[in-house]
């Protein structure tokens, strides 16, 4: 099976116009990238598309109720819901510091979630 995508690239500012032509499920041009990184990005977009998640989770005794968190890599596209589902039960406990391990491995990416923000105590 043949067919055509397009993409905008968002590896660098320039935000290329990316043609992907696909025959027989797999990738046989890319075309109106001005960069390597271009065709890398289309590449693993079409193949094993990937995202950094970013959430938020409760806090107990902290200055703010909650704290911005975000997975320390990027996971698999199809596992973001479950990631999110999976930190709805969290709940840390103040202080909480920039970098602090909010879940391992979440959803068997082998990713950890990780607190973006600080929170003192009250």
């Amino acid at each position: 099976m043949s067919g055509r995508r397009e993409f905008v690239c968002i590896r660098c500012p320039l935000g290329c116009n990316i043609t992907v032509e696909t025959e027989n499920g797999g990738i046989k041009s890319i075309t109106g990238n001005t960069c390597p990184r271009g065709a890398d990005y289309v590449t693993k977009e079409m193949t094993d598309p990937r995202r950094t998640v970013t959430s938020l989770v409760r806090v107990r005794g902290g200055e703010l109720p909650v704290v911005s968190v975000k997975t320390a890599g990027d996971i698999p596209k199809d596992k973001i819901a479950d990631c999110i589902r999976a930190l709805k039960g969290i709940e840390l406990s103040a202080p909480v510091r920039i970098g602090d391990p909010v879940a391992e491995n979440v959803c068997g990416t082998g990713v950890d979630i990780v607190a973006a923000a600080n929170v003192g105590q009250a």
